[in-house]
This record gives structure tokens, sequence and C-alpha cells, in this order.
């Protein structure tokens, strides 16, 4: 189980964080040779992040989220059993903790900068949104996760041969047209797990981790997750 599906998502996991913070650091944070890039930047970024990932997790299916590992199991038929969900989720963790550690080393004199503003800091960790609602927010995180468990398990259904390529087109569409909101966490380890570091890392004048909305990101994606699986099965794709 270690070798078969934790160190597959820890390093999965990581490579997928790494990537992802750090197009965001390079666009948000001063005096990178990305700054300024853009929303589009960001959200390629992370479609890329995805498909790095899902190729080093290839030996553990490469869930790389706990919303994808929870739909799973609800689409039924999963063959997983509570310690290999237990597995899925704390390699998820860890790598996202690994992750957010080596994208803050790799921009370490960018965040020390004092012309970085706290909310571009946490930026690159975490989620936050835009127009602050809990209820509304939650609701943005649901139908995002939704549409990344369902559209994930319908490819699975009907091949396509492109293998990760599809997973990461599907990231980027769903930040280009539901990440504007919320920044489409999508994915409790994912925001959760930098979050965390964000918190405990020496990082100069960095603010607050904002916890008080850092239970959305990770409660509406395992809600999203859960309906995008029942939803599959409802419609045959498992």
């Amino acid at each position: 189980m270690f070798r078969d599906i934790f160190l597959p998502e820890v390093m999965g996991t990581g490579i997928l964080i790494l990537l992802g913070c750090g197009v965001v650091a390079n666009v948000v944070l001063p005096r990178t040779g990305g700054n300024g890039g853009g929303t589009l930047m960001i959200n390629f970024g992370w479609g890329l992040a995805v498909y790095s990932g899902v190729y080093v997790a290839y030996e553990s299916g490469a869930h790389l989220n706990p919303a994808v590992t929870i739909g799973i199991l609800a689409a039924g038929d999963s063959g997983l059993s509570a310690a290999d969900v237990i597995t899925y989720i704390a390699g998820q963790m860890v790598g996202a903790m690994l992750g957010a550690t080596l994208a803050w080393l790799a921009y370490k004199k960018h965040f020390d900068d004092p012309d970085a503003d706290q909310g571009s800091k946490l930026g690159v960790f975490s989620t936050m949104p835009t127009i602050a609602s809990n209820a509304w927010n939650v609701v943005t995180e649901v139908i995002g996760t939704f549409v990344l468990v369902f559209v994930i398990l319908a490819f699975g259904k009907t091949p396509t041969e492109v293998g990760p390529l599809a997973v990461a087109l599907l990231v980027v569409a769903i930040g280009a047209s539901l990440g504007g909101p919320t920044g489409y966490a999508i994915n409790p380890a994912r925001d959760l797990g930098p979050r965390l570091m964000h918190a405990v890392l020496p990082i100069p004048d960095k603010g607050s981790s904002g916890w008080g909305y850092a239970w959305v990101p990770v409660v509406a994606p395992l809600i999203g997750g859960a309906l995008g699986g029942l939803a599959a099965n409802l419609v045959g794709f498992v």
C-alpha cells in the first residue's frame, strides 16, 4: 500500500502543487519573470501541473485529490477499502505540503521582497474568494468539483487516447469558466496543505492564513466530488 498508493500520491500531488503554486507565484509576486502574466497563464499552468502530476502518480491511478478519491468511492464498484481511502488522502496531504514548501523555496527571495503584499503571498498557497459569501462560495466550489469528477469519470467511459492531457484541459476549462469567484480550489489537499505551510513557514509580513474561509475549499469539494461520482453512476459512466 505504501509503494502502490501512498508514495505515488505524495510524488504526484507534490509535483502538482509545486508547479501550480509556482505559476501563481510567477504571476503575482514582484520582480519575477512572469509577473503580471494574468489569469489565463495561471489556468494553463495549473492544467499542465495536473498533466505532470498524473503521469508521476500513474501507479496509484493518480487521484491527487481527496474529492476525486471520494467521487470514485461514491460512484460505486471502486474496490477501495477504508484503509485505501485513508492512504490516498494521507499521501495527497503530505504531497501538497511538500509541493508548497518547494514552491516557497523556489521563490524565496520574491516572498522576502518588501513589495510583496500579504494577499499575493497567501494567494500563492491557497484560495480566497473575490466576494466573501461562504454559502455561495460553497455553491461555486461544489459545482466546479462536480464538473471535475463527473467529467473525469466520463473520460474513463469514452477513451480518447489522449491520457492525462484530457484531465489537464478539463482543469484549464474549469479555471477559465468557473474559477473567478473562488479561485477553483476543487481539491481539499491542494488548498489545506499549502495553507498549513503558509501558516508555519518563515515568510516575512505574511499576514493571516485565512482560516475563517479555510473550511469552504475542504468541505465543498468533498460534496461536489461525491455528487459527481453519484451522477456518473446514475448515467452509466461507471
